[in-house]
């Protein structure tokens, strides 16, 4: 058995599964694709510039953004670009779809009757189209965005303010994300089992997690069958 899956002993230790959406429930590509082509196509069409000229202007704007609330805000972004984002995205909702295996495993959780929740950073409108995709939502107990906490999973206020409206143990909680800053918040905030998501993106290279036990998908926590 894989030393990522989870033992019955682990299951026994776990109340709480904590789980990300993008790059862990539903494939990062959609993001991806949206931000790095759909978005820079859109902006630069107004402005009589081509997609990689178009980027090469955003690219800075966004990455001084990165790990904040305003990136990951759609009434944000709307503001600064002058574009619909939401509208954009409804528009991209194609390419949304889920990880391979992220059902089985949300179908095997709550059949151990533990309590699933959604922490998420995308902004409300983001979590509705994705939801309206996929029936995420339909498939969790409970779901949180860091816009309505008022602080994003980066940071540790973020988990103070969720421990306000979902008491719950640390020691006897899994989280599971695809970001390694997230991943540290979480164990700074006392998470006892922590994974990381190699693959989040389905088109997109896989990542290192050095400092974290990793894994390519959800399912493989469940183990062979």
């Amino acid at each position: 058995m894989p030393t990522t899956a989870l033992l019955e002993a682990h299951w026994e230790d776990i109340d709480h599964v904590l789980l990300d959406l993008d790059g862990t429930l539903l494939d990062l590509d959609f993001d991806s694709h949206f931000w790095q082509s759909r978005v820079p196509q859109a902006w630069g069409a107004a402005r009589g510039l081509d997609a990689a000229a178009a980027q090469a202007i955003l690219q800075p704007r966004f990455d001084a953004c990165a790990g904040t609330l305003p990136w990951y805000s759609t009434e944000y972004w709307s503001c600064e670009l002058g574009l619909d984002i939401a509208a954009l995205k409804r528009q991209d909702a194609g390419r949304i779809r889920w990880l391979p295996g992220a059902q089985r495993f949300l179908a095997a959780a709550r059949a151990r009757r533990k309590r699933v929740v959604l922490l998420t950073n995308a902004h409300p409108q983001a979590l509705a189209i994705k939801h309206e995709c996929t029936g995420v939502l339909d498939h969790v107990d409970a779901s949180y965005s860091a816009h309505v906490l008022g602080a994003p999973k980066e940071d540790l206020r973020f988990w103070r303010a969720l421990r306000q409206v979902e008491p719950f143990d640390a020691a006897r909680s899994l989280f599971v994300d695809d970001s390694a800053t997230v991943l540290c918040a979480a164990r700074a905030a006392g998470v006892g089992f922590i994974r990381a998501i190699r693959r989040p993106d389905s088109a997109g290279a896989a990542l290192g997690h050095e400092e974290f036990s990793a894994i390519d998908a959800l399912v493989e926590l469940l183990g062979p069958d």
